[in-house]
């Protein structure tokens, strides 16, 4: 199975069975663009402290995930956030279409909901294929939320309230990250990961 993106990080692997690949994608994904490009300026005190949760999904559909998503929920609400502070569900064998994963968002929202998390836990959005609305599927700005695999991003409200507090500019991130990948373009991206 191709990656959605084979463009995205050259070191995927052939097969997505492989877990231990398929996290080392990831987090080589987060160490150099996430973190290396400072997309998210809180990440990098949580990828330093060990405290991101990185679990392969092998859900084939969307209700298998559904039921990945509740587990993965619970678990971090109920694990101490000094241990675990955020969670990567990274799901290569389903929704790789990114307009079935962006209608997928809603459910995953819906299901924070059900299980009473809502002041506790949010869920974040990246995808191989990720498209902000009103722009062309190459453009360069999508790329802030290109991952190498679909992957939910399952966070902690306080550590985001948090993060904002710190960060009293917060809106301005967004902006910040556009130009640095209009800077960077599409050559810059592919040399990230052409090592």
């Amino acid at each position: 199975m191709q990656p959605a993106n084979p463009n995205l990080t050259p070191d995927q692997p052939e097969s997505p069975q492989d877990d231990s690949a398929i996290v080392a994608a990831t987090r080589r994904w987060v160490e150099r663009a996430v973190i290396g490009l400072n997309l998210c300026p809180f990440a990098k005190s949580v990828h330093v402290g060990e405290r991101i949760r990185y679990v392969v999904s092998h859900a084939r559909t969307a209700d298998a995930l559904l039921a990945d998503l509740g587990r993965e929920l619970r678990a971090l609400n109920a694990a101490d956030p000094q241990e675990v502070d955020t969670t990567l569900l990274i799901h290569p064998f389903v929704l790789n279409d990114f307009l079935d994963y962006n209608d997928f968002l809603d459910i995953a929202d819906a299901a924070v909901e059900a299980l009473g998390l809502t002041d506790q836990l949010q869920v974040a959005s990246f995808h191989p294929q990720y498209q902000f609305a009103d722009t062309e599927p190459e453009d360069i700005t999508n790329y802030t939320n290109r991952s190498p695999y679909p992957t939910l991003h399952l966070l902690r409200q306080a550590s985001v309230n948090r993060a904002v507090e710190s960060f009293p500019e917060a809106e301005a991130i967004f902006g910040a990250n556009v130009e640095t990948l209009r800077k960077l373009g599409a050559h810059g991206w592919a040399r990230l990961f052409g090592d």
